[in-house]
């Protein structure tokens, strides 16, 4: 075991977890941040995406070992009051139907309009394309992510 002190959400948080404990299980387990899904574990379907400094990680292969002092953003850290405009375009475009996607979705959204400002569909759909909806509201995310870009609702 060993003590991490991490960043989460701009509050600084300690634990003393094996280094290999994976950050989903850390933020679900320890710190009670569940807005992170479990999806599949192997980094393929996006659920437990997560920022890491400004990019959109995987949670649930990032051993909390290779977080350093980076600041880490969760879906409850996103913005306080569920204001940011990618949180208010998916409400705009009602882009959930199960729901179980959409924290990753919209940290992923998130990230890329950072980098980003306004993309392209290409880059729309090739960043998001790691991210899997069971529900195929893919064209809603991809409009979702679009309105948020314009500004249309900051």
């Amino acid at each position: 075991m060993e003590t991490f002190t991490l960043k989460i959400n701009g509050t600084t948080k300690s634990i003393e977890v094996d280094p290999t404990t994976p950050m989903l299980w850390v933020l679900r387990d320890h710190f009670n941040m569940v807005g992170t899904k479990f999806g599949c574990g192997i980094a393929q379907c996006g659920a437990c995406t997560v920022h890491l400094g400004d990019n959109a990680v995987r949670s649930c292969q990032l051993p909390i070992s290779a977080v350093g002092d980076q600041d880490i953003t969760t879906i409850e850290g996103l913005s306080e009051n569920g204001d940011h405009p990618v949180q208010k375009a998916w409400l705009e475009i009602d882009v959930p139907q199960c729901g179980y996607c959409q924290a990753g979705q919209i940290m992923t959204a998130s990230a890329l309009l950072k980098k980003n400002p306004n993309p392209s569909d290409e880059e729309i759909e090739g960043a998001m394309n790691g991210n899997i909806c069971r529900c195929g509201t893919y064209t809603r995310i991809k409009k979702a992510v679009k309105m948020a870009a314009n500004s249309e609702l900051s």
